[in-house]
C-alpha cells in the first residue's frame, strides 16, 4: 500500500516540488474547479501559472495530499479517499468534515486526526 500512496506523490509533483493540480485532480477523476472548490481554493489558484506558484495554494494542495495518503489505505484508492475527506462527517470536530476543516486553515488537526485513528485511536 505504501508503494501506491507514494505514486500519487510522485505523479502529482514537479521535480522541484511544486504541486501540478491538473495532475491532482485527473488522479483523482474530477476537474481542477471541484479540486479547489474542495480545497477552499479560487479558480484562478489552480488555472493561472502566478496563482499556482502562490504559497498559499502549494500548502492547501500539499495538505490534501498528506491528508488522502494517510486514508487511502483503508479507503482503498484515491478516488474513495477523496469521497470520504469530502464526506465523512468527523465526530472529533462536530461533524465537520476534513474538506470543512481544510477550507477554515485547520489541515494540521485533520491530518494529526487520521494519525491517530491510523495508530488504533478513535475518530
Amino acid at each position: 500500500m505504501a508503494s501506491a500512496a507514494l505514486d500519487l506523490l510522485s505523479e502529482v509533483f514537479e521535480p522541484d516540488g511544486t504541486v501540478q493540480p491538473d495532475r491532482l485532480s485527473g488522479r483523482l477523476r474530477v476537474t481542477r474547479l471541484q479540486l479547489a472548490a474542495a480545497l477552499g481554493l479560487s479558480k484562478d489558484a489552480v488555472t493561472k501559472q502566478s496563482r499556482l506558484q502562490a504559497p498559499k495554494t502549494q500548502a492547501r494542495l500539499r495538505d490534501a495530499i498528506e491528508i488522502l495518503n494517510r486514508i487511502r489505505p483503508w479507503a482503498g484508492s484515491d478516488e474513495a479517499a477523496f469521497a470520504w475527506y469530502r464526506s465523512a462527517p468527523l465526530p472529533s470536530f462536530g461533524d465537520l468534515t476534513a474538506e470543512d476543516l481544510v477550507k477554515q486553515g485547520r489541515a494540521e488537526a485533520v491530518k494529526r486526526h487520521v494519525s491517530r485513528i491510523a495508530a488504533g485511536g478513535y475518530g
